[in-house]
C-alpha cells in the first residue's frame, strides 16, 4: 500500500464498477448461500463451505486486490470492502477475512519473490490462507512473541515440507497461537515470529503444522489453535518490514470488517422490516405502531451513519498511511456496535421465532457478536483514535 495522502474529495458512493461486483456476489451467494444452507452447514463437522470459496474465487473475489500479473483482479480494497459487505449480509461460511483481507494484504505489504507465489495462489483459489494471529489482535498490539524462528542448515534443499511455492526453506518455526481464524481449511499459514535477528513473516504449508479446531460463538467463522513443532518456513520479510507488514494487514483488516459488519447490520433491518410489515396484531400490522417505527427510525439513522464510516476506511486503506490506521479505528469504534445493536432488535422485533434456532436471526446475532471483539474490541478502538488524536493521556490511558 501506498503511504499517499488521501484525497481531500474522497468519494464514499459506490461506483459502477463496485456495484457491478455487488450485484455478481450476491447473486452467486443467493442461489448458493441461503441461510437455510448455512445453518445446516454449520450443524456439521465442515462448517467452510469449500466449494463455494472456490466458485467466489473464480469470479476474483480471493485475488481482488492481487496484482493481474499474479492473477489477481488488480482492484483495491475498495472492492474487497463491497464484497466483504455482501459476505457479511450472507453471513457466508467462507475463508474471506482471513485469506483474501489479512493473509493477502500481509503478502502484498511485504513483497518479493515469496510472496508474489503465495499471492497467485491465493488469487487462483488453489488454497486459502490465514495470517496466523489470534483473530482478536487489534492493530497496534506489539509483534507477537508465541513463535520462534530457527535457521536452517547452509545449503539446505526442497523437501515436500517446503512452504509456498516448492523452494527449499531455510528454517524452522516452533510454537503455537490460539484462536486462528480461517485456520482450519488453509493451504498456507503466514506466520509472523521471532528469530535471532529480530520479528519475521514466514510462510509455511498449513498441513506442517498441528490444527486444534476451538468453539467459537460465530459458528460460520471456525477458530483453530495452530501448532509449530520445527515446521518447515520460509522468510517473506523480516525485521522492521516484517512489523510493517503485519500492521498494515491488521489496520486493513479492521477497516474491511467494518462493511462485513455493515452487511450484517443492512441484512438485520431489512429483514425485520419485512417481517414487521406482515406479522399483525391487534388487527394491523406491527410495524404500524409508533414505538416500533421510533426503534427502527433510528436504527436506520445508525445504519447509514455506519455505512458512510465503513466507506470512508476502506478508501483510507487503499492509500495508506497515518490516516488509514485512525479511519480503521473510527469505524471499528462505530460499526461494531451498529452491527450488534441491529442483530439485537432483529431478534427482539421478530418476537418468539427471533429467538429460535430454525430462524436466521442467531447466524447474525453471534457474527455480529464475534466480529465485535475481532481485530480489537471497539473500546481498544476508542483508546486508538485518542491516542492518534494527540489527546492528553490521561484522558484515554486505562
Amino acid at each position: 500500500m501506498s503511504a499517499d495522502p488521501v484525497p481531500a474529495d474522497l468519494d464514499l458512493l459506490y461506483d459502477d464498477v463496485e456495484e457491478g461486483l455487488r450485484a455478481s456476489v450476491r447473486s452467486l451467494l443467493a442461489d448458493r448461500c441461503p441461510w437455510s444452507a448455512v445453518l445446516e452447514r454449520v450443524e456439521t463437522d465442515a462448517p467452510t463451505d469449500v466449494a463455494l470459496w472456490k466458485e467466489l474465487a473464480a469470479m476474483g473475489v480471493a485475488g481482488l486486490p492481487v496484482p493481474e500479473r499474479l492473477g489477481g483482479a488488480g482492484a483495491t480494497l475498495r472492492e474487497t470492502a463491497v464484497a466483504a459487505e455482501e459476505l457479511g449480509r450472507a453471513v457466508a461460511p467462507v475463508p474471506f477475512l482471513g485469506s483474501a483481507v489479512l493473509a493477502t494484504t500481509a503478502l502484498l505489504a511485504a513483497g518479493g519473490e515469496a510472496a508474489d507465489g503465495a499471492l497467485a495462489r491465493l488469487a487462483s483459489g488453489e488454497v486459502s490462507a490465514a495470517l496466523a494471529v489470534p483473530l482478536a489482535t487489534a492493530p497496534d498490539t506489539p509483534f507477537p512473541q508465541t513463535v520462534r524462528y530457527a535457521p536452517g542448515a547452509p545449503g539446505s534443499t526442497s523437501s515436500p515440507d517446503s512452504p509456498a511455492d516448492g523452494r527449499a526453506a531455510s528454517g524452522t518455526l516452533t510454537g503455537e497461537v490460539g484462536g486462528v481464524a480461517d485456520a482450519s481449511t488453509a493451504g498456507i499459514l503466514v506466520v509472523p515470529a521471532v528469530g535471532a535477528d529480530g520479528p519475521g513473516l514466514y510462510l509455511v504449508e498449513a498441513d506442517s503444522s498441528v490444527r486444534l479446531p476451538v468453539t467459537s460463538l460465530d459458528l460460520t467463522r471456525p477458530l483453530a489453535t495452530v501448532r509449530f513443532d520445527g515446521a518447515a518456513a520460509r522468510p517473506v520479510a523480516t525485521g522492521p518490514a516484517a512489523a510493517d507488514a503485519l500492521h498494515t494487514a491488521l489496520v486493513s483488516g479492521a477497516a474491511v470488517l467494518a462493511s462485513e459488519q455493515l452487511g450484517v447490520a443492512e441484512w438485520a433491518l431489512t429483514t425485520t422490516v419485512d417481517y414487521l410489515k406482515t406479522r399483525y396484531q391487534f388487527g394491523r400490522p406491527v410495524g404500524s405502531f409508533q414505538a416500533v417505527k421510533h426503534r427502527l427510525a433510528d436504527l436506520w439513522v445508525a445504519v447509514s451513519q455506519a455505512r458512510a464510516v465503513a466507506r470512508n476506511a476502506a478508501s483510507a486503506a487503499v492509500h495508506g498511511g497515518p490516516e488509514a490506521a485512525l479511519d480503521a479505528a473510527l469505524a471499528q469504534a462505530f460499526v461494531s456496535d451498529t452491527a450488534v445493536l441491529a442483530a439485537e432488535e432483529a431478534v427482539q422485533l421478530h418476537g418468539g421465532i427471533g429467538f429460535t434456532w430454525e430462524h436466521p436471526t442467531h447466524l447474525y446475532l453471534k457474527r455480529a457478536k464475534a466480529d465485535a471483539l475481532a481485530l480489537g474490541s471497539a473500546d481498544r478502538h476508542r483508546m486508538t483514535i485518542a491516542r492518534l488524536a494527540d489527546l492528553p493521556p490521561a484522558q484515554w490511558e486505562a
